[in-house]
């Protein structure tokens, strides 16, 4: 039987895969004519999977030589002479035929060879490499791209031979690799990979797309197909179509859950859950990424934790490193956390770092079992505990500091609450007061709580009836309402209004 596959690339016959036939028409039309070109996406984005279909597709027409530089050692890519050899054991390897590879010893002679082998091919060449990324960091590989682009620009002209197409794949854009090698030179935009075409196929599912592999499922566990176009909408609400979570939530649905009925979106949920609990090299190469670069973070946190609109420039390099490695998108020209997944991770780690940074009790305020009713939670109730928290444990420090980070010293506070049994999706609201709205989840009931700064009565008016107009949105009777408001002189109190059908909730803090 069938299983869902989300190490490695994905095999037809052994995996649950989403019908991507139209992107591959559309990459086919690259090839067909002629074209070098990069398939730079992020981690696990499905490249690998893409190449080996692609490859399967084009070797009844084409001689297809498929290569990965996963692996490489650092040897090779420090020497010419060791390079040049490598590579050329690889491409004779996948056309089976033999050359002395020991007389071949520079960029020149390799390219003479390759001349050779495409004069000589009955079938136009196309070549392939994944995970160009293992190599691109290196002024050898740059090398190879010139003299790949020398002999593509003379074989134009009548002069050479060489690969009819050429397909790179890895995370990195190959044309900024200058700017990756040497950071302290100046930016040289005349890449030895200009000749390329851009990319713009997208590789992320759609909805529709994700409904092919739902289909392929239910078919073989028996189940009616009546809610698959809601269960891949869902999915792809979750996920974006970011390939390998749409693969991963329905993954742990099968194997770990072992649901044995139609998926529903309570299901997804516990799914959405248990994926944000464990460790997985995705997400370990997020954080990283948010670790490792001080402008990536503090552009993120802007978006998500400030809640403002930060437009796509396409020029501005720390938005395309965002981009490059999956971590924000652009969604109509403005930036966007790339999926709810990835932003309900960044959250939690970045209310972590809040927690862990600051000499706070906790434990004494949000103890658990005092806010369930039931299978409900008692939002007033918690509210009116993280006031208390916040007057008792933060009155004293920078109100800067609290002015900043309020939202996340609240999820951090609600964490131990809802952990298990519910989780917080957060909306950011584009309006005067850049408001953020957090949407808790607990059982089969939702929760949505405005958090915003104090701007004064005139704001805060037009807040009110900007919630109620969510709440209608949302179906929701109830709504609440945390301000954060740093003047001394702040009467810090409660309040239910009621407008219209409405209840709102309003806590200062």
């Amino acid at each position: 039987m069938k299983r869902f596959n989300t190490t490695g690339v994905c095999v037809p016959k052994k995996h649950y895969m989403v019908n991507t036939e139209n992107k591959l028409k559309q990459i086919m039309k690259l090839i067909e004519n002629g074209e070098y070109f990069t398939i730079n996406k992020p981690r696990q984005f499905g490249k690998t999977t893409t190449m080996f279909l692609l490859e399967k597709k084009l070797e009844n027409k084409y001689t297809v030589i498929s290569i990965s530089f996963e692996g490489i050692g650092s040897i090779i890519m420090e020497d010419e002479k060791e390079f040049v050899q490598s590579f050329l054991e690889d491409i004779t390897d996948s056309l089976n035929i033999k050359i002395d590879k020991k007389i071949i010893k520079t960029m020149k002679e390799l390219s003479k060879i390759i001349t050779k082998i495409a004069k000589a091919s009955e079938k136009k060449i196309v070549l392939m490499i994944d995970e160009v990324d293992k190599s691109s960091n290196n002024q050898l590989f740059l090398n190879f791209l010139g003299m790949l682009r020398t002999k593509y620009l003379e074989a134009n002209k009548g002069k050479d031979y060489t690969f009819y197409s050429i397909i790179l794949a890895g995370v990195h854009d190959v044309k900024s690799l200058k700017t990756h090698i040497r950071p302290n030179e100046e930016i040289k935009y005349n890449s030895p990979w200009n000749i390329a075409v851009d990319f713009d196929i997208d590789l992320s599912f759609n909805s529709d797309e994700i409904s092919t592999m739902i289909v392929d499922y239910y078919n073989d566990r028996g189940y009616e197909l009546n809610n698959v176009k809601y269960i891949s909408e869902k999915l792809y609400y979750y996920t974006s179509g970011y390939p390998f979570l749409v693969s991963k939530l329905c993954q742990i649905i099968d194997e770990e859950m072992m649901v044995e009925k139609e998926w529903t979106d309570e299901v997804l949920q516990d799914a959405v859950k248990i994926i944000l609990k464990k460790q997985n090299t995705n997400f370990e190469s997020l954080i990283k990424n948010l670790e490792n670069n001080e402008d990536i973070y503090n552009l993120v946190y802007k978006i998500i934790i400030d809640g403002k609109e930060v437009k796509y420039n396409m020029y501005n390099p720390i938005i395309n490193l965002c981009l490059m490695y999956g971590i924000l998108k652009n969604e109509n020209g403005t930036l966007k956390v790339q999926n709810k997944i990835y932003e309900q991770l960044i959250y939690d780690y970045m209310a972590s770092k809040i927690e862990t940074s600051q000499n706070v009790d906790t434990e004494r305020y949000n103890f658990r079992d005092n806010f369930i009713i039931g299978d409900k939670l008692n939002m007033e109730l918690v509210l009116k505990k993280f006031q208390l928290f916040m007057k008792e444990q933060y009155s004293e420090k920078d109100m800067n500091f609290v002015e900043r980070n309020g939202t996340l010293i609240f999820l951090a506070f609600i964490k131990p609450i809802i952990n298990g049994k519910g989780f917080d999706f957060k909306e950011v609201q584009v309006s005067e007061e850049k408001r953020l709205d957090v949407v808790i989840t607990y059982g089969k009931y939702k929760y949505i709580i405005e958090m915003k700064k104090w701007y004064g009565e005139e704001y805060h008016k037009r807040g009110i009836k900007q919630l109620e107009h969510y709440l209608e949105i949302n179906n929701q009777n109830k709504g609440y309402l945390v301000i954060f408001d740093t003047r001394k002189k702040s009467n810090k109190k409660q309040d239910n209004i009621k407008i219209k059908n409405k209840e709102i909730f309003v806590v200062w803090v």
